[in-house]
């Protein structure tokens, strides 16, 4: 355990903590609280390094890291899910290019007014089975956000491989005793602490777990960083998807989500329920992000704890549904999403979903 102290942003936790200055505030920096770094900070032109998987192996999360160009929106993050990188930037999937559609999120989060102040991709990271080559072509496509200062918060999902992830990234892995083999981070900025949680039980296998360590992990983290609302990302869905298939965005008539049943997840998250009763007494807990559907949807739970289905960034399951990516700006008592199609002429695209905090 470390203890660094920078002002009032100083932090003393039972997790590690690195200060990376200037990330989001130019005073001191945000705090992120790793079990194990998920972590790309922003890098220079010049120490990007290209070719090889030790090259890819040295923009090490432990290696310092150049500050951002310019000041980002400390408020405001782009949340992207499902990118499916391969490996050959002219691979297709159901008629898309993930490449393709990478690089223009890419260009869109550059461009955006105010730029972001970091960037969060949950889950999903590779094609298909989480190769080497893919992590490297991701590393490369996400270079243009390094460079102009964004760090990049990476979670993992069925169609990654933890250990493959980790050879490319093989210096930034520092597995803590009581949580191994997992991704989990806290982020904290300045409006709220983001918990990145990792739900991959087994490349391939759909379904997702967290598991009791983990479980265990993120109560204890909530417990001690019950400052500020806390926002969760999973790559797994909280129950079985269920509803029409019109492709009509957020829905109203029909329900995305089913009660788990045991032994009936389809394809959500198995511990779902044992997950809802370490979130929902804990009223700092205010939205759950994921992935993993390929669908965009919003709504809340029982109580209070809003549930926000990303879009894929890659290819869609049901023909007329959106994909790209969500700006969120969050704010004191809420967040305002921006839903950004890839296809601006999506009648979704700059669909905005205001979110209210549960009272504490």
């Amino acid at each position: 355990m470390t203890k660094k102290q920078c002002g009032r942003h100083g932090v003393f936790t039972p997790y590690r903590t690195v200060i990376f200055p200037g990330a989001l505030d130019n005073s001191c920096g945000v705090v992120y609280l790793y079990a194990v770094p998920v972590y790309l900070p922003p890098i220079s032109r010049r120490r990007f390094l290209t070719g090889s998987f030790a090259a890819a192996a040295a923009l090490s999360l432990g290696q310092g890291c150049a500050l951002p160009k310019g000041k980002g929106d400390e408020h405001s993050v782009a949340l992207l899910s499902d990118i499916h990188i391969a490996a050959n930037p002219e691979q297709i999937e159901r008629s898309v290019n993930m490449t393709h559609n990478l690089k223009a999120v890419t260009d869109e989060v550059l461009a955006w007014p105010q730029r972001p102040g970091m960037v969060f991709i949950n889950g999903d990271v590779a094609f298909n089975n989480g190769t080497k080559h893919d992590y490297a072509a991701v590393l490369g496509l996400l270079r243009p956000l390094r460079e102009e200062g964004l760090p990049i918060h990476l979670g993992m999902g069925n169609h990654d491989d933890r250990g493959n992830f980790w050879q490319v990234l093989r210096a930034s892995k520092t597995v803590q005793p009581h949580l191994p083999g997992r991704q989990a981070a806290i982020v904290r900025a300045r409006e709220a602490n983001w918990f990145v949680l990792d739900s991959l039980i087994q490349t391939l296998t759909t379904p997702g777990r967290l598991g009791e360590a983990q479980r265990a992990w993120l109560a204890a983290a909530l417990d001690a960083n019950a400052d500020k609302p806390a926002l969760i990302l999973i790559h797994h869905q909280p129950a079985a998807l269920v509803g029409d298939k019109t492709g009509s965005g957020l829905e109203k008539a029909a329900e995305l989500f089913a009660p788990l049943v045991a032994g009936k997840t389809g394809g959500g998250l198995e511990d779902a329920a044992e997950l809802f009763a370490i979130l929902r007494p804990r009223r700092q807990v205010k939205a759950w992000f994921f992935g993993h559907t390929h669908r965009w949807d919003a709504r809340q739970d029982e109580s209070g704890i809003h549930l926000i289905n990303l879009p894929p960034t890659a290819y869609l399951f049901e023909e007329g549904r959106p994909n790209g990516w969500v700006h969120a700006a969050v704010r004191n008592g809420g967040a305002r999403l921006e839903l950004r199609c890839l296809d601006h002429a999506h009648k979704d695209h700059g669909q905005v979903v205001n979110l209210a905090w549960r009272n504490v």
